[in-house]
């Protein structure tokens, strides 16, 4: 994302409140890991963490810490080994086609609980890497080499424990499906996977924001950009009343609104995909909110604040596409929400293109936890005030 401060219009009076921004981000990483609940937990942490590594570290080092005294979670693994004594079911054709019976010896298949399960591993495999990254940063302090160590030994308490394997695969980790009520064990997962798929940049060295992370650090499906969206849209399922008449839906899919065509078109028409709708039946009003992980101005030429044509383009495209779909209760009246985050100067405008509302609007990362929350709560909410 092109850096924020290019936005400061003057007001350096007011400096980066570095710590609002993590825990902003901290929320913005609750929501998007289904974690909410959470929110209001490890305020030392967070008042503790200079950046956002840092406080993705302590976390980690004190949930795994608390896993371990409470006990790790086990599972069963299924074992085949060829045994002086029968342990489990006899498998009866492997002990024939050997002649084990004849030496003694019996192959079977059993069960044994077993801490080296795929989360446990990923977490281990965490700390492994955080171990290294916090000291390998620039200007790193007594506190990170402390908090690296603390890590590495965590790990190795692990491994002293019975967590012996290497990181997972995706498809290892997909088979370990964590319980409802293991909310510890989740909170683990996921600050193991913010490790490995975030970009976790810190705000030492002039206050490198993950704002101003460079493109290629961004792109990628588990980088912020789909943090941000899928919190956003997981804020708004949580926070939104469903008694106001609010239903919210993410990734959801549109087809152009193509009345003839030639016999193929239809397999080579790509499919919209809108980050967040939201419907409310009683207002009688569709929201279609995209998320930008980017600047909201455009800095094609020096000096430009323009808003960026080609979200425009593509926020219109979807608007006016959508008009006339069969049993579409809003074809002609759906509203555009392009949305973005900020260090410095909000912006807030909205104008009616051809009979659609499309609004501008950013949301600041500097302001408190409390007013953060609020003001996306506001963004369906807020009324249209069109001029001329």
């Amino acid at each position: 994302m092109s850096a924020p401060e290019s936005e400061n219009d003057g007001s350096t009076q007011n400096p980066l409140k570095a710590r609002d921004v993590i825990q902003n981000i901290w929320i913005l990483f609750l929501y998007a890991a289904d974690l909410a609940k959470f929110r209001n937990h490890f305020r030392a942490e967070v008042d503790e963490s200079p950046d956002l590594k840092s406080l993705i570290a302590r976390l980690l080092h004190n949930t795994i810490n608390g896993r371990l005294r409470r006990g790790l979670s086990f599972h069963h693994r299924q074992h085949e080994n060829v045994l002086d004594r029968v342990r489990g079911r006899i498998d009866v054709l492997n002990s024939f086609s050997r002649g084990l019976f004849e030496r003694g010896r019996v192959a079977c298949r059993y069960n044994e609980l077993t801490l080296d399960t795929p989360r446990n591993r990923y977490a281990r495999a965490a700390l492994i890497r955080l171990s290294t990254e916090l000291r390998q940063e620039e200007n790193v302090d007594d506190e990170q080499v402390d908090l690296a160590r603390r890590c590495k030994v965590l790990a190795g308490v692990m491994l002293q424990a019975g967590v012996r394997g290497d990181r997972p695969s995706r498809a290892e980790l997909a088979t370990d499906q964590i319980a409802r009520h293991e909310s510890d064990d989740r909170l683990m997962l996921s600050l193991s996977k913010a490790v490995f798929d975030l970009v976790l940049p810190t705000e030492r060295a002039g206050l490198r924001s993950f704002l101003e992370a460079s493109r290629e650090e961004l792109k990628g499906k588990d980088g912020f950009p789909n943090l941000y969206e899928k919190a956003i849209g997981n804020l708004f399922k949580v926070e939104l009343s469903r008694s106001d008449g609010w239903q919210v839906s993410q990734g959801e899919r549109r087809y152009w609104n193509v009345k003839c065509g030639s016999s193929g078109i239809y397999r080579y028409m790509p499919r919209m995909e809108c980050d967040i709708v939201l419907t409310n039946t009683k207002e009688r009003r569709r929201i279609v909110i995209d998320t930008k992980f980017t600047d909201i101005h455009s800095h094609r030429f020096e000096n430009s604040n323009k808003f960026k044509s080609r979200h425009i383009y593509q926020m219109y495209a979807y608007l006016r596409s959508q008009e006339k779909q069969v049993n579409d209760p809003y074809p002609f009246t759906s509203e555009g929400i392009l949305l973005y985050p900020t260090l410095y100067r909000e912006v807030d405008e909205t104008a009616v293109i051809q009979g659609h509302h499309i609004r501008f609007a950013t949301v600041n990362l500097r302001q408190s936890s409390r007013d953060f929350v609020e003001r996306l709560k506001s963004i369906p909410s807020c009324p249209w005030s069109p001029q001329g």
